[in-house]
């Protein structure tokens, strides 16, 4: 135990996201003095909402999926969040699908055959598959995950639910294991026109484990939306720390982690000794700035070995946004969409434009021939797949009257940016892309868009990166082309949170692959636990 200085802390957690604040509030709760870190003024990472001039944005996710852990967790926690469904939409070119139930399923079957007449019986034996993993999400969050539940004192959920389940859940995660391999290659074997392919996997990430990719389906029919934007999960998080007596520094970076005498230090050169810390940001980060010295010679082998396999991965794939300020009532938009809509302008998919041109792009002198990255540029804004959301439609609270706030996102490589910016012309190529983005939007799906922007901006990938300090901009973790260096089977998740080092733990999206938001929680959580277990 250290001495009780001002700036000893049972427990430090570094990083304010979703994981680092799950953990601040169980440790919190439990009485431990607890001190959460985060460099940004704000907290939240992803789950983030901010407010411009009257038009509510969500900066980071468009909205949250339960997947079992985050409505246990809101009531393990005693919080009260007011939520409403998040609808989704599907589109590609004029076909519009709005998702309400399982049975629109059988729509949009009928929906890729209306497109692709020849792959009829391709289109069949894919919803088969579909429907077959959608069962396997029912048993796999098929009831509340059983961390946020007090098995000692809730036996009827230990013997009339956990019980019950449990052998249903080991026999579909061998199923899950299987369908490990990337779902590029997984379609290949099914379908082969090339285009029904990418419309199908296209704003999945590179490489995405066949199973997860299959399984949107069922998270779209669990999206729901916090009112007042998906911020508001973190900032009741936040509440919560501070009513059991936690502290929170923003705008504080940690520059310097010493294991062996249990101290960080930040950039003002503050120190903050503890008894226990929980990394719930970069990985590498830390790997970066952390010194094991004075710990037992094992410790210090086994931490070089983890940080030279953390340090040669990289991040995966992270996104463009552009938030649009729209002089257009609402209700133009919901009579196309849904407030959810993933849509696709053109049935010709991406083909060889996002992977093999672009690494081709990337590995030769092409970005310094801007006309042939706008070339480039043109077909791949032409035939992508966005993601829109549209905060005034699950809540009309959040725009102005008469007023729509829009955002559209899509899936890009930081390595473009990064490349860009090296030769200077970032400005312009953001620039760029945001004038095609409007184009194409607005050549097809609301064709009112361009006369009616009031203002624009986006977030690159090298956006994300500054802001919350995400190796490559990832927003989901580990990248899927190599095998993450992490935890990735659910079965073991627990030992997600351990690191080579004693009194040292790990959250959040690079502790398990893959991750989202109810995985992040899920480790912010485990990791309190081994805090709150340690004699």
């Amino acid at each position: 135990m250290h001495y009780m200085t001002d700036n000893y802390y049972n427990t430090i957690i570094a990083g304010g996201g979703i994981a680092g604040l799950t953990a601040a509030a169980y440790l919190s709760k439990s009485g431990r003095k607890t001190l959460l870190i985060e460099k940004n003024s704000e907290c939240g990472g992803l789950v983030n909402t901010f407010n411009r001039d009257g038009f509510v944005f969500d900066a980071g996710v468009r909205a949250l999926e339960d997947a079992g852990i985050i409505l246990p967790m809101l009531a393990e926690l005693g919080i009260s969040l007011d939520i409403v469904k998040s609808p989704v939409s599907v589109g590609i070119g004029k076909e519009i699908l709005n998702i309400e139930n399982l049975d629109s399923l059988n729509s949009y079957s009928d929906l890729l055959k209306k497109i692709y007449p020849a792959s009829s019986n391709e289109i069949d034996e894919t919803i088969r598959i579909i429907r077959k993993v959608m069962k396997d999400m029912d048993v796999l969050y098929g009831i509340e995950n059983p961390v946020f539940k007090d098995l000692k004192r809730d036996s009827e959920f230990l013997f009339k639910k956990l019980l019950p389940w449990l052998p249903k859940f080991l026999f579909t995660v061998g199923r899950i294991n299987r369908m490990n391999q990337p779902v590029e290659g997984f379609l290949e074997k099914i379908i082969s026109d090339q285009s029904l392919r990418d419309i199908i996997s296209q704003h999945f990430f590179r490489n995405t484990p066949t199973f997860f990719a299959l399984s949107y389906f069922s998270l779209y029919l669990d999206y729901f939306y916090p009112v007042g934007g998906v911020g508001k999960l973190a900032e009741a998080l936040e509440k919560k720390i501070i009513e059991w007596g936690g502290e929170i520094r923003r705008e504080t970076r940690i520059t310097t982690v010493k294991a062996g005498e249990q101290t960080v230090t930040d950039q003002n050169g503050t120190v903050y000794n503890y008894d226990m810390l929980i990394w719930a940001a970069d990985l590498k980060a830390f790997y970066r700035i952390t010194d094991p010295g004075g710990l037992p010679a094992k410790v210090i082998s086994d931490f070089r070995n983890e940080k030279e396999k953390i340090l040669q991965h990289r991040g995966g794939d992270s996104v463009f946004t552009l938030f649009m300020k729209v002089d257009e009532p609402l209700e133009s938009f919901s009579k196309v969409a849904n407030g959810h809509f993933f849509y696709t302008p053109l049935k010709t998919g991406l083909g060889r434009i996002h992977r093999e041109e672009l690494d081709g792009l990337l590995a030769g002198p092409g970005i310094r021939d801007k006309q042939k990255v706008l070339e480039w540029l043109d077909r791949f804004t032409a035939l992508n797949t966005y993601e829109i959301s549209i905060p005034g439609l699950k809540d009309p609270s959040l725009v102005p009257e008469g007023k729509t706030g829009l955002i559209v996102s899509f899936l890009t490589e930081y390595d473009l940016f990064k490349a860009v910016q090296k030769d200077g012309w970032y400005d312009e190529f953001v620039r760029e892309i945001e004038n095609r983005v409007i184009e194409v939007i607005s050549g097809s799906v609301y064709p009112w868009l361009k006369d009616s922007i009031i203002e624009h901006f986006s977030f690159t990938p090298l956006s994300i990166e500054n802001r919350i300090a995400s190796s490559e901009g990832a927003i989901t973790g580990w990248s899927f082309q190599t095998p993450a260096p992490v935890v990735h089977k659910i079965h073991i998740a627990d030992r997600s949170v351990v690191t080579p080092l004693p009194s040292v733990y790990q959250a959040g999206q690079w502790a398990y692959s893959p991750a989202g938001v109810p995985m992040s929680i899920l480790t912010g959580k485990l990791a309190a636990n081994k805090v709150l277990n340690k004699r």
